[in-house]
């Protein structure tokens, strides 16, 4: 009877094990499939391929968890596209043209269509390479797309990233301290604070000795470093997922780091301190911790939500 469970365990961790290997080789098929796309609009219209993904990225990151995920998930209305009065709509891309639409062949059947991939990246290089194919003029292009800094300024930190690691998955995490020093922490997200008005507390504090090491969780890039009377020397970092990380009361900030600068999971940013709750400088008003919180943007608004389930999970990575 032993030995009959024992082999129906091991053939059901089988089967475990070889559907991860499934889903593994599926991801990586579609985000090798999706550079290989890129790199060809690139070819195409001399738009870098980096600035493609991170446009495919930012609107993939605004849809929900339960979405399926597309090759390409870039939209465009569909007036936009197909122009103003061509209903039903007529994919001909000469008939597009005809009505003032903006949508292009890019796979050469003669048609336009938002469910061609190469379709969606050829039109959206095309109406960004209007402005022109340097930085400042992308921005341009990108700011008559979406009419909102937030959009611009995600989008632009994506492709450095991407730039920078010549790569689209990315997917590491990182505890936000060092795992080697000791440390504590409970969900304290939505606990009532009082210093500057009646407020929720929009984080989750890890309680740690002065000096503990404070890493980066994620891929981004450093959107902002400085004081702030709330969370004394703190640092914001924009990840390529429409997600902006906040870490505050530190002591100080590890001297790589600037307004800009790049980071990878587990990168050191600074240290645990207990700065804040008045002007620069003030300190010891707590024990000290590192304040650390998480904000969505979905493309129109950006709200606080809980970070202790992303905590833990990192917390197992960080250990294994």
């Amino acid at each position: 009877m032993f030995s009959k469970q024992l082999a129906i365990y091991g053939f059901s961790f089988i089967l475990f094990y070889l559907s991860a290997i499934f889903v593994q080789a599926e991801e990586t098929s579609i985000y090798t499939e999706r550079m290989a796309l890129f790199k060809k609009t690139e070819a195409l219209t001399q738009i870098p391929w980096y600035y493609l993904a991170a446009v495919d990225n930012y609107e993939r990151n605004k849809k929900t968890a339960s979405e399926d995920e597309l090759l390409i998930s870039i939209t465009f209305d569909e007036e936009v596209w197909y122009g103003i009065g061509n209903y039903p709509q007529n994919p001909s891309s000469d008939i597009i043209h005809l009505f003032g639409g903006i949508g292009l062949d890019g796979d050469g059947d003669g048609l336009a269509s938002q469910d061609q991939a190469e379709d969606l990246l050829y039109t959206l290089a095309s109406f960004l390479q209007q402005e022109g194919p340097t930085r400042d003029d992308i921005k341009i292009g990108l700011w008559k797309l979406y009419e909102r800094d937030l959009s611009v300024k995600s989008i632009m930190n994506t492709a450095k990233v991407f730039k920078n690691f010549n790569e689209i998955n990315l997917a590491n995490r990182d505890f936000p301290v060092d795992t080697n020093y000791n440390y504590s922490y409970r969900n304290t997200w939505g606990d009532r604070r009082g210093y500057g008005g009646l407020r929720i507390h929009e984080g989750t504090d890890i309680f740690a000795d002065y000096g503990t090491p404070i890493k980066s969780t994620t891929y981004g890039v450093v959107e902002m470093k400085g004081w702030n009377r709330f969370g004394g020397w703190r640092i914001g970092i924009r990840d390529i997922y429409n997600i902006y990380h906040y870490y505050a009361h530190m002591s100080g900030f590890d001297d790589s780091i600037e307004i800009g600068t790049v980071v990878q999971p587990g990168d050191i940013l600074g240290s645990v301190g207990s700065s804040g709750y008045g002007p620069p400088g003030t300190s010891g008003k707590f024990p000290p911790h590192l304040h650390y919180g998480m904000y969505k943007d979905d493309g129109y608004k950006e709200w606080s939500f809980d970070p202790y389930p992303y905590l833990r999970r990192w917390e197992q990575m960080a250990k294994d």
